[in-house]
């Protein structure tokens, strides 16, 4: 069987929402120069030869519409490459990825883009959730029952399961937030320290120069160049966190300050058969080992890690034991900490083991950039850090979890 081995990674900086630094250049362009920086990264590797260029978008329409995986193929210059658009929402890069790999085993193709992007600055022009009157209205009680829950004044959270009811497929991240860190009995102090640390955390990485190794600095339509990411504060304290408003809930946990903020930004990987790579004379960065989807309730879908990353270990033959890294994206705090614990970390190996250089708190969580740019930090991290084997792993809007885990070559 082929191996699929990731030979080259770009990211651009994070940026803001509507205020911040890419909110100006438009999704394809942005992910055109994160192509290209990968490419280049690859300099033996003629792009004729690439089967796929395969773009994951969580919200894909306005700018990010009209098969944007094609757009971006064709804006390169390379009229013969074949592009495809892909949303799994928040893991929708890492789906991309999955499916180079799969092509790649099954012998379907040996050369392959994995990329992703989201431009939520741009969604003023429209995105593919965005249509009134697009619900199903069989969904009607599930979401008055979601209303009402964000009403505050109800701790806990009952599976509607139970009583034979249709959960809330069109819930809002914030609200499953909440579900879940009462589902789970996380406290507000714990996530704020959380958050705190994912600052601090980012704040010593940029310091020594962590980011900067894994960061595709971007030209904007005016000339400016943007090269570090919007979200990381230097100073950040337990005792300013703690003071936040939720924003949820009237009586709610999560804060701005323990949960990602919207974001602008694009990703991409150079994914070519093990094969390929020695015919190259490309040294691969990592060996994609295995992959994994799950599928939860929709309303605490925050805990979809747990499940897909034990269901990537077993196909890898692995424990969290054989595990040295992990990037859980950072979502919510609210479900980063029951999530690692379900899978059996203490709150100490946490410290050492889990988004030790800050994560999507800090950083930023573009949805359809997030799979593409947590692997790209994973591998500098591994690289850096001198470690093996990495586990990747995010919750997914809808109710799924979604994991990969890599080994290091380089």
């Amino acid at each position: 069987m082929n191996q699929a081995v990731i030979v080259a990674a770009a990211r651009s900086p994070i940026g803001r929402a509507f205020k911040g630094s890419l909110k100006d250049i438009r999704p394809d362009d942005l992910t055109v120069q994160m192509v290209r920086a990968a490419l280049d990264q690859v300099p033996h590797l003629n792009p004729r030869v690439l089967d796929d260029l395969m773009l994951g978008c969580g919200l894909p329409g306005g700018e990010q519409g009209f098969n944007l995986g094609r757009v971006v193929s064709v804006l390169l210059g390379h009229d013969e490459l074949p592009g495809t658009t892909i949303t799994r929402y928040c893991s929708s890069s890492l789906q991309t990825t999955r499916m180079a790999m799969h092509a790649i085993r099954s012998g379907e193709g040996h050369a392959f883009i994995s990329a992703g992007v989201e431009c939520v600055s741009r969604f003023a022009k429209g995105n593919s959730d965005s249509l009134p009157d697009t619900h199903n209205p069989l969904f009607a009680d599930a979401e008055a029952a979601s209303a009402a829950l964000a009403g505050g004044g109800v701790d806990g959270w009952d599976d509607p399961r139970v009583d034979d009811r249709l959960p809330d497929v069109y819930i809002a991240m914030g609200q499953t937030a909440e579900n879940v860190a009462r589902y789970r009995d996380v406290s507000r102090e714990d996530m704020d320290h959380f958050g705190v640390r994912s600052q601090n955390l980012a704040e010593k990485s940029i310091a020594n120069g962590f980011f900067a190794r894994e960061i595709t600095p971007v030209t904007l339509p005016d000339g400016t160049v943007v090269s570090t990411d919007d979200g990381p504060r230097p100073g950040v304290t337990y005792e300013a966190v703690s003071q936040l408003k939720p924003v949820f809930r009237p009586d709610g946990r999560i804060t701005a300050g323990n949960c990602c903020p919207l974001n602008d930004g694009a990703a991409a990987l150079v994914i070519l058969s093990e094969a390929m790579a020695t015919e190259l004379r490309v040294q691969p960065l990592a060996r994609i080992v295995s992959t994994a989807v799950s599928g939860l309730s929709p309303e605490i879908m925050g805990l979809g890690p747990v499940e897909a990353s034990r269901r990537a270990l077993a196909l890898a033959g692995m424990s969290m034991d054989d595990v040295d890294l992990v990037e859980i994206n950072e979502a919510f705090a609210a479900q980063v900490l029951p999530s690692a614990r379900e899978l059996g970390l203490s709150d100490s190996q946490i410290e050492e083991k889990v988004n030790i250089n800050g994560g999507a708190i800090a950083l930023g969580h573009p949805f359809g950039m997030t799979g593409a740019r947590i692997t790209t930090t994973l591998i500098n991290s591994l690289q850096t850090h001198d470690k093996q084997i990495g586990l990747e792993t995010m919750c997914v809007g809808g109710g799924q979890g979604m994991a990969m885990v890599i080994e290091r070559l380089s």
